[in-house]
């Protein structure tokens, strides 16, 4: 289990409460979120993980180096802000395997990897998405899926009732998304998933697992609470 973290934010919205650290190093429940990403990565066997790395780098690296990790640890290090899509391409330089796991380093959402990659394989899935069912929110855009799971269409941020998100984790063919030929700065979620639906090979695959996204302060908050508890 190969997998790309995408770990390169700059926490804009997080800065009067973590000042001037990468997003994935803000504290939470006493320890760096990334720290809370590796366990999860630990818990599904993943035997690699590349760190897609760019603001403050440095903070990262030395801590990572510090770790006594089940896995082994690389790094891509932008020069300049590629965007997801930039930064998952130069990440998968590092990565051999056909299909790999993205994950965000300001998200944590405990998808049963093993499963999801089951079914993105018997699928013939280019890429598939982990959905969480959410409600009663505007922060996220709507994902939705035909009768047969294939991603047909992408809502942009609006009040809903109740739908299915983009939680973040992803498994992506390298032969397909290569294939795009992407520019060297462009949005994942933009340039990729919404310019490529029509093709029909994309999959949302559904997961209850526990989800927390850092970016806005209110959710960093309750991370605090909820990770604490999850830890103890």
């Amino acid at each position: 289990m190969e997998v790309i973290v995408l770990a390169g934010g700059l926490g804009t919205r997080l800065q009067g409460v973590i000042g001037e650290y990468p997003k994935c190093m803000a504290e939470v429940a006493g320890r760096p979120f990334l720290a809370h990403v590796f366990d999860y990565l630990a818990q599904q066997r993943c035997v690699q993980a590349i760190l897609s790395l760019g603001y403050k780098h440095e903070i990262v690296t030395e801590w990572v180096e510090k770790q006594d990790l089940p896995f082994v640890v690389d790094y891509v290090i932008e020069k300049e802000p590629r965007g997801t899509g930039g930064g998952l391409m130069l990440a998968m330089q590092q990565a051999s395997a056909d299909n790999v796991v993205v994950v965000n380093g300001d998200t944590l959402f405990t998808v049963n990897l093993e499963r999801m990659m089951h079914y993105h394989l018997t699928q013939h899935s280019c890429t598939t998405l982990a959905l969480k069912k959410m409600y009663s929110f505007d922060r996220y855009g709507v994902v939705n899926t035909n009768d047969g799971g294939v991603i047909t269409s992408f809502e942009e941020k609006t009040y809903k009732e109740a739908g299915m998100i983009n939680g973040g984790v992803y498994i992506v063919n390298q032969k397909h998304i290569h294939s795009k030929h992407l520019p060297i700065k462009c949005s994942m979620e933009k340039d990729y998933l919404e310019k490529y639906t029509a093709e029909g090979k994309f999959y949302g695959f559904e997961s209850d697992g526990y989800f927390i996204d850092i970016g806005v302060p209110a959710d960093y908050e309750r991370a605090q609470e909820d990770l604490k508890t999850m830890a103890s």
